[in-house]
């Protein structure tokens, strides 16, 4: 039944990630991925390459090369058992094929090998991951614009991103974080990103390192009247990340996403009456302002001007 399901999933979600896929990020990590088994496989080009078959087939993979496939294989499904995106489950596949693909052309051929190596440097200095442009509730503060509004209203509860455009973590935990916006934002718990990899002092002023050692990227903080409350990943003592699983239901669980939502929708009651107050107010000011104008029939002016008088 769950197959059923994930297949009817991805059939319903089809035409989107066909359109993904064209992007020229991936067009190019498919076949940098596919590099080194289309040659050995290629007719005319295949037969001009080294082995060490016992018979001598140049067309065919050697017991080395499947070793490395099937060691890749593993490393993949590794690392995909903690991935929570689609993009997550395709970059680790990217990435750890080009690897093994630099692997098996170093060893077919040295010239190879550092072809492949500088196809792969101008491939991360032209081509970015896309960002992701989806629906969301998301509140983009500036270095100058982040103190003001998390102080602005002390009732209002503010979940902030702290991200980086480079991080691959950061691009694969967008849609998740947006998800999450349009569920649970609301007037009294909002949603905010800001790009630490742009805004050096936002980094140091909240503590977060941009550094790709650290691992802090991305940093979930709490603030609630101004203040942070609580943090994920936390931090240990030599400033690197605890292992922390950025998934929609861990964040949820962590920081009590549906409590919050609950007290936020009171608030949001409590605002509606205000307003309700206040324009009947206006409405009620407004009618004994009418009902003076029908018992005094002198013009406004000459009123005003006995007032002054």
């Amino acid at each position: 039944m769950g197959l059923i399901t994930g297949v009817c999933t991805f059939l319903y979600h089809l035409p989107q990630i066909y359109k993904w896929l064209l992007k020229p990020y991936y067009v190019a990590s498919f076949f940098m991925t596919i590099a080194f088994p289309l040659l050995r496989k290629a007719p005319g080009l295949c037969e001009h390459l080294a082995t060490d078959r016992e018979d001598g087939n140049s067309c065919d993979f050697d017991w080395r090369e499947v070793e490395i496939l099937m060691f890749l294989s593993a490393i993949v499904m590794m690392k995909n058992r903690r991935a929570i995106t689609v993009e997550q489950h395709i970059g680790n596949l990217f990435m750890f094929s080009k690897v093994a693909n630099a692997i098996l052309f170093f060893r077919l051929d040295i010239r190879l090998g550092i072809l492949y190596l500088a196809l792969c440097v101008a491939f991360v200095m032209t081509l970015k991951p896309p960002l992701y442009m989806g629906p969301e509730y998301i509140k983009y503060f500036s270095d100058k614009t982040i103190d003001e509004e998390l102080q602005k209203d002390s009732r209002v509860t503010w979940i902030v991103e702290f991200y980086a455009n480079w991080s691959s973590d950061c691009q694969s935990f967008a849609p998740v974080f947006a998800d999450l916006s349009l569920k649970y934002n609301c007037a009294g718990l909002r949603f905010g990103k800001v790009d630490i990899g742009r805004y050096g002092e936002v980094s140091q002023r909240y503590r977060v390192s941009t550094s790709p050692l650290a691992k802090q990227l991305p940093s979930l903080i709490l603030f609630q009247s101004g203040r942070e409350v609580m943090r994920r990943p936390m931090v240990d003592s030599k400033g690197r990340a605890v292992s922390w699983t950025f998934n929609e239901d861990n964040i949820i669980r962590e920081f009590n996403l549906n409590e919050l939502f609950q007290k936020s929708k009171k608030l949001n009651k409590s605002l509606a009456l205000k307003g309700e107050k206040q324009e009947n107010g206006s409405q009620a000011e407004e009618g004994s302002d009418e009902a003076q104008e029908a018992d005094n029939p002198e013009p406004t002016a000459q009123r005003e001007s006995k007032k002054d008088q």
